[in-house]
């Protein structure tokens, strides 16, 4: 893969894994961060910022991990981790890039008056200097530095392009426009990039970039419009998750240059009838990438998202049927196959032996460790006792539970009955082993089979939480399905997702419950829980 600049195409720099993880509850573990990251890989994002590398030792082992094992090779995307403005942010993003083929560093710092006042409390002449001293600092361990003057589009113009001038003159490689609070509206968007283009030295020796955020609804517009005005980089995360209302989603941007292309190809400098794709995006991954990133953080897509929610390629309307039915155009712009929304076929049974059960996860994205493989070829052979037909879907659920499985000492359900029907008070027996290895029962009634094993799980655990959200999903059709469980805990003011699957349900809700409490309990001080030290 080559990273030199391109003006013909558009740079696609995937934050799923920073800035979509600071959507509240959406806190992804070691494993899961580097399983969606092969699978950002494999759909073939440019840029893969992998986390903040300072702001916690998760999030350094996380980057770390992710430039190893994905950035290691020569065509291996870019892995980047973002720093503030500070010697020890930039440090220790080197450090957890160092396994990288193509490490980046991301330097961010606020330029606007309100930011500068009220938060950062430093003056522009200070804001200023620390530009240029603080991208040289990280010019100094990679060769690629990415800026951002936060902020950026409640900034005033004269002071941005001092700002942004001091970074490129430092070296900076890409400079990138953030929509901080995702207040500008397309065409104010274009007139920021363009003063950009007009008035900041050097600016045409750098890759420019975008960053929207979807406050008002508007992040995929002012991406395009960004793109419209010269911008070839585009920050975005799958399903436009992130802070607050989310970001400008991948789906939507890549889709909309596909569909497009006629159109966007002369803005790129291109004949309009021009073939070669505008992004290096494959479509194909774009629905798998969705349902893993969903799943992952416990984040449903919403029904009538564009591209990838349930409702994207549905017709309800009679004269729509009508109309697709006869001619698929009349009423569809795309084709769902091009997202990789397709029939699932099946790919494996009971007689099917580990090493194929292996590649046909590797060939989903997913690379699991020896004894997580074990773990889950187990549940798959269980899984093909119980359920004639076995997909795709089905594959990625029991793969994904094993990747959330905590690699640290942790709560561990051994067990679980329940009791109950329309004449019997739902009980649940419920054991658990301890990170201590100690092994607990309990029992207890409750007004439904699921509430009785959460409440034979607090006694257990006793860790205080509230319980804000429980959902259950099927993973295919049919009476057989897989069931997933999604459950968010609050604590304090912070929240947990647990999530788990299996064809009984109120397993699945126990496991989930389980895996929510566990990384709640990672959080507290040690001697928190009582049960830690039971």
């Amino acid at each position: 893969m080559s990273h030199q600049p391109q003006s013909d195409r558009v740079i696609i720099f995937d934050t799923t894994l920073r800035d979509g993880e600071q959507s509240p509850g959406a806190t992804l573990n070691v494993g899961e961060k580097l399983a969606i990251a092969h699978q950002l890989a494999l759909l073939g994002v440019d840029v893969i910022e992998a986390g903040f590398a300072v702001s916690s030792p998760g999030d350094f082992e996380a980057v770390q991990a992710i430039a190893r094992e994905v950035g290691g090779r020569p065509d291996s995307p870019i892995i980047c981790s973002l720093a503030r403005a500070v010697p020890k942010d930039i440090e220790a993003a080197a450090e957890a890039l160092k396994p990288a083929a193509h490490p980046r560093i991301h330097v961010f710092l606020s330029t606007s008056d309100i930011h500068l006042e009220h938060q950062l409390r430093k003056s522009r002449a200070e804001v200023l200097a620390l530009t240029g001293e603080m991208v040289a600092y990280a010019k100094g361990f990679v060769a690629d530095v990415e800026f951002s003057p936060m902020d950026a589009t409640r900034s005033e113009p004269a002071f941005l392009y001092q700002v942004l001038e001091r970074a490129i003159a430092a070296g900076a490689t890409t400079i990138n426009i953030p929509d901080t609070v995702g207040y500008r509206t397309p065409k104010e968007i274009e007139a920021l990039i363009q003063g950009v283009r007009q008035n900041v030295a050097g600016i045409d020796q750098v890759i420019l970039s975008i960053h929207t955020q979807n406050d008002l609804g508007l992040a995929t517009a002012n991406a395009l419009a960004a793109i419209e005005s010269g911008v070839r980089q585009v920050e975005c995360t799958i399903n436009g998750i992130g802070e607050r209302a989310g970001n400008a989603a991948l789906e939507e941007v890549v889709m909309a240059l596909h569909v497009r292309q006629a159109y966007f190809n002369p803005i790129l400098g291109r004949p309009a009838d021009h073939t070669e794709p505008l992004t290096r995006i494959n479509p194909q991954e774009l629905y798998r990438s969705s349902r893993m990133v969903s799943q992952a953080t416990g984040m449903s897509v919403q029904p009538n998202k564009a591209i990838v929610g349930a409702n994207a390629f549905a017709h309800e309307s009679g004269i729509h049927q009508d109309g697709v039915l006869k001619h698929r155009e009349t009423y569809e712009i795309m084709d769902a196959a091009t997202i990789g929304l397709m029939e699932n076929q099946i790919v494996l049974g009971k007689h099917s032996g580990r090493n194929a059960f292996r590649t046909r996860l590797q060939t989903l994205g997913f690379q699991l460790a020896e004894e997580e493989l074990n773990r889950a070829f187990h549940r798959f052979k269980e899984l093909a006792d119980k359920k004639k037909d076995i997909t795709d879907w089905d594959l990625e659920a029991i793969a994904r539970d094993e990747v959330q499985a905590d690699a640290e000492p942790s709560f561990r359900l051994e067990h679980v009955q329940v009791t109950c029907g329309d004449c019997t008070c739902p009980t649940a027996t419920v054991t658990i082993v301890t990170p201590t290895g100690e092994i607990l029962t309990e029992a207890a009634v409750g007004t439904g089979p699921v509430d009785a094993v959460y409440q034979v799980i607090n006694r257990l655990v006793k860790i205080p939480n509230h319980l804000v959200e429980f959902a259950v999903q099927s993973v295919t059709e049919g009476i057989d399905a897989l069931g997933t469980v999604t459950v968010r805990l609050r604590h304090e003011d912070r929240l947990f997702i647990g999530q788990a699957s299996d064809t009984d349900i109120v397993v699945a809700a126990a496991f989930a419950y389980m895996n929510a409490l566990n990384r709640l309990a990672r959080s507290l001080p040690a001697a928190a829980p009582a049960a830690l030290s039971a």
